[in-house]
């Protein structure tokens, strides 16, 4: 009967946890509390007299929250010998397919770009609601009208009250190309540290890599400050905005990963054989670096037009 809870395979059973039930109602609570900010937006009459911002934030914290006790209990089965080598390769899997739906997920901010750059003035009939109730496609004229309207025709757009030019690729972009790519060199160095068992290589390249990570996103948030552009009533505006914005929301969220792995790291959690949590933080920053370069590429140097002061 001792014997009865001893491990005989390599595969991990989970022990019953709150927190993926507790962290879907947060997100649910989270996402009404942000449809309900939209509502009440510009003097809007919310939802039941109901403001959302509060209510998002709630969920949001809540949700911070239970990730949090959540992957808390994953280190503690980590340390307790749950992840096996067939585990571990199990959550190499997990990651891979996570990215893969990231990179699908930067494919559709590219597609918006690149639709709109390559068929700055193409057709596009807009669907209009009959009085009868059903819906056809309106006169193909006015998709275009208001397409050459967002464009001139032309990409980068020609130069109106709300787009003026676009940003110089070989001024603030590249400095922060080069600052991701060095991130990159960082978190590599801190990776082969910790497979020599290196500990003071993996604490400083951990170190530097998110300063680096920090540097780079006040340097898009002083960019965002001097954009020539707005982000709204213009297409070229809003693709920009989305592609780099979310990329930028994704360097702060793999910083914050790499910022737990080096407390950890301080701590010593992780050891040449296993490592995957900072594996996993690895992974994704050189996913983050690619997208980078991507953009800096299409958006920054193939669609720059005529730079800012030029």
């Amino acid at each position: 009967m001792a014997d009865s809870h001893a491990k005989h395979h390599d595969y991990h059973l989970v022990d019953p946890s709150p927190w993926p039930l507790l962290a879907s109602l947060s997100a649910l609570v989270m996402a009404i509390g942000f449809v309900i900010w939209m509502h009440s937006m510009n003097g809007g009459p919310g939802v039941f007299g109901i403001r959302g911002s509060s209510v998002f934030f709630i969920g949001a914290i809540a949700l911070v929250a239970m990730a949090f006790f959540w992957w808390r209990d994953v280190v503690r089965e980590a340390h307790s010998g749950h992840h096996t080598p067939v585990v571990q390769l199990h959550l190499r899997y997990g990651m891979i397919l996570f990215i893969t739906t990231e990179v699908m997920f930067f494919v559709a901010w590219f597609w918006a770009y690149f639709d709109a750059a390559l068929f700055p003035g193409d057709v596009h009939p807009l669907p209009i609601t009959l009085p009868d109730g059903t819906v056809e496609a309106s006169d193909q004229v006015i998709g275009m009208v208001q397409r050459n309207e967002l464009t001139g025709g032309q990409w980068p757009p020609v130069p109106s009250d709300t787009f003026k030019s676009t940003f110089d690729p070989w001024g603030l972009p590249l400095v922060n190309t080069l600052i991701l790519l060095l991130s990159g060199t960082t978190v590599t160095w801190a990776h082969h540290s910790l497979l020599q068992n290196d500990r003071k290589g993996l604490v400083w390249g951990l170190t530097l890599t998110v300063a680096l990570g920090a540097i780079f996103t006040m340097l898009q948030a002083y960019e965002y400050g001097h954009a020539a552009f707005n982000y709204a009533g213009h297409i070229y505006g809003a693709t920009f905005f989305m592609a780099t914005g979310f990329h930028g929301a994704h360097v702060i969220i793999g910083t914050i990963f790499l910022l737990v792995c080096l407390l950890r790291a301080l701590k010593g959690h992780f050891t040449p054989k296993q490592h995957f949590g900072f594996e996993a933080a690895a992974w994704y920053w050189h996913f983050v670096d690619v997208v980078w370069l991507f953009l800096f590429a299409c958006i920054y140097v193939w669609g720059a037009g005529t730079p800012a002061g030029h």
